[in-house]
């Protein structure tokens, strides 16, 4: 694994890179570390998964910076819901969206929505810009563990299995991001 302490711009395009390459990397978001892919590449989204040790079947979460980075990912909006999602963006609030029939079930798993997010947080902002695609959020951790705050914390729990670490600082939110349903508003997770 490869980590880089620097937020500097030469760090986010080598994270960048690697994601293009098909490598797996963490990096800081609103609340805790996150590790992420090309959510295209069924490998690299399959090796995640192994990583994490989750299964397939639950689905993950894609960051972007806007709207127009899922539209490949997910059915057209009604207005209504269209302005409640961009009310709550950018910011900590996951979405979960009718996926399109191009979505690949590798992302959304046994459900028919995906979940999306147009993050705050700067930096992982400026990743999906280097990258030129959203990615794939989970949490920095194997399923079971806590969460990873600190690449120092990705290196203990995750080691040499991910390729590449972008240091800088999470945000500082208290807990992982709410998740709710863009239909009915329902809120997933708190």
């Amino acid at each position: 694994m490869n980590a880089d302490a620097a937020s500097s711009a030469d760090a986010v395009r080598r994270a960048a890179a690697v994601v293009q390459q098909g490598g797996v990397i963490a990096y800081p978001t609103e609340a805790v570390y996150g590790l992420g892919c090309d959510p295209r590449n069924e490998a690299a989204v399959l090796r995640l998964l192994e990583i994490k040790q989750r299964d397939v079947s639950q689905g993950l979460i894609l960051i972007g910076q806007s709207l127009d980075d899922f539209h490949a990912y997910i059915r057209p909006l009604q207005d209504e819901v269209r302005e409640r999602l961009l009310a709550s963006w950018p910011g900590p609030v996951t979405w979960l969206v009718a996926v399109s029939n191009d979505c690949p079930r590798w992302l959304c798993g046994r459900h028919e929505t995906v979940a999306i997010r147009a993050t705050a947080h700067q930096q992982t902002r400026a990743l999906c810009a280097a990258a030129g695609m959203p990615l794939v959020s989970t949490s920095a951790n194997r399923s079971g563990q806590k969460p990873a705050v600190s690449a120092a914390e990705v290196q203990q729990q995750l080691g040499d299995d991910i390729d590449y670490v972008l240091g800088g600082a999470t945000d500082g939110l208290a807990r992982p991001c709410q998740i709710r349903d863009s239909e009915s508003e329902k809120i997933i997770r708190r």
